[in-house]
């Protein structure tokens, strides 16, 4: 299904004046959906390549909760799911190269995958030097409400509650924040040699002007690594591979481009 090409509405947005906004196209509710299922089709043509990144985004957040476990701070298990849910727009660009060769017609390679950071390598490092920002950000929130956290109490269902309340309400507001911002930066920057703020401001546009079914995929990001940390990480080598892809593929069908492409 081809998308309308929708001319970027003037908005705080568009006239903010910081840098350039890239048009968006008008998706459909359904999309997310039809990204999925291109997901699977790609890591069906790349078994191995899609296994290999798999094991990497199960190895992390195992990781992190080793540390939670070390260190007996329970209540940092919330910071930490959004921890990750920031590092993994980073951490995928070897995924949307592996798309991204697969649509120009090409053999995808780990280490070519690899060298995708490469590409504008500047900004893409500063945008993970934003994420790291919004990552220590987010810890100090998640540190304060530890703080207020009473230490005689005891640690059950009742006394948790208010604090798991609360963390979950602020987490599910960075969170969607963070889904403006990381949406569509990271591809934008890998396919486009832009400035940051002009992939951070044509995605933030872009899910603003798509709210419905970027909030549809925002659900579907959420419920995919809520899955894996149920299944014990288990699932992030299947899950995460295919939200790296889908996400690619979104943004194909969301940022506009002056001519058509031509992968092949």
């Amino acid at each position: 299904m081809s998308h309308q090409f929708k001319e970027t509405p003037e908005n705080a947005i568009t006239q903010s004046g910081i840098a350039r906004v890239i048009p968006c196209k008008e998706l459909e509710v359904g999309d997310p959906i039809k990204w999925l299922s291109l997901a699977l089709r790609d890591a069906l043509r790349t078994p191995v390549l899609t296994a290999i990144y798999g094991v990497i985004f199960a190895i992390i957040p195992w990781f992190i909760m080793y540390l939670v476990e070390m260190t007996g701070w329970h209540l940092v298990i919330l910071p930490a799911i959004v921890c990750f849910m920031l590092l993994g727009p980073f951490l995928a660009a070897g995924l949307y190269d592996i798309s991204w060769e697969l649509e120009k017609g090409h053999k995808p390679t780990f280490m070519h995958s690899l060298r995708a950071m490469r590409r504008n390598a500047v900004n893409e490092w500063g945008f993970g030097i934003l994420l790291m920002v919004m990552m220590i950000f987010w810890l100090r929130v998640a540190s304060l409400i530890h703080a207020l956290y009473p230490p005689y109490s005891e640690n059950t269902l009742e006394t948790l509650l208010p604090f798991l309340f609360l963390g979950s309400i602020v987490g599910a507001v960075f969170s969607i924040g963070m889904l403006f911002i990381t949406a569509f930066t990271q591809p934008i920057l890998m396919e486009r040699k832009v400035d940051l703020a002009t992939a951070v401001l044509t995605s933030v546009n872009a899910v603003w002007v798509n709210k419905v079914p970027m909030l549809i995929w925002g659900a579907i990001i959420f419920s995919a690594v809520a899955i894996g940390y149920i299944t014990g990480f288990v699932g992030f080598i299947v899950l995460m591979p295919l939200i790296g892809y889908a996400s690619w593929h979104a943004y194909i069908d969301a940022i506009s481009t002056k001519r058509a492409r031509k992968f092949v």
